[in-house]
């Protein structure tokens, strides 16, 4: 059986980033589908299903590989927002974060100094501000 289904899966494309992700949606919105009923959710589910198995049973790997770079462009956008957010929270407990009243940059300071001069190392505005 293993033997006839590797053999059906040589030529195809099989299962990526994209497909996986799929996969995990579609057991989120299955188990989220066991507490509220509704018949739009499990089309979705359903639909999702159906998208994941056409990608995997696909032969046009250019187009496969295509999707799956986009998807991976745009995952790896919010995966360093979400982590440049963190490591600024992380930041908040040493320093104060300024802005530049004249161009805008951001400018790291660190906690507990009194009141200082701070110039901005974009455009050399000096302005004063406590830490």
């Amino acid at each position: 059986m293993k033997e006839k289904f590797q053999r059906f899966m040589i030529g195809r494309y099989g299962v990526d980033e994209l497909g996986k992700y799929s996969l995990y949606l579609t057991i989120v919105l299955l188990i989220l589908g066991l507490f509220v009923r509704s018949r739009f959710l499990n089309g979705v589910t359903f639909l999702i299903v159906l998208l994941l198995y056409f990608r995997m049973f696909s032969k046009n790997y250019a187009q496969r590989r295509k999707e799956n770079d986009l998807f991976l462009k745009y995952k790896n956008q919010v995966v360093r927002f979400f982590n440049k957010e963190k490591r600024m929270m992380q930041d908040r407990v040493k320093f104060h974060i300024y802005t530049c009243p004249s161009c805008g940059q951001k400018i790291r300071i660190p906690r507990g100094k009194g009141k200082i001069a701070i110039t901005c190392p974009k455009c050399k505005n000096e302005f004063i501000k406590k830490s």
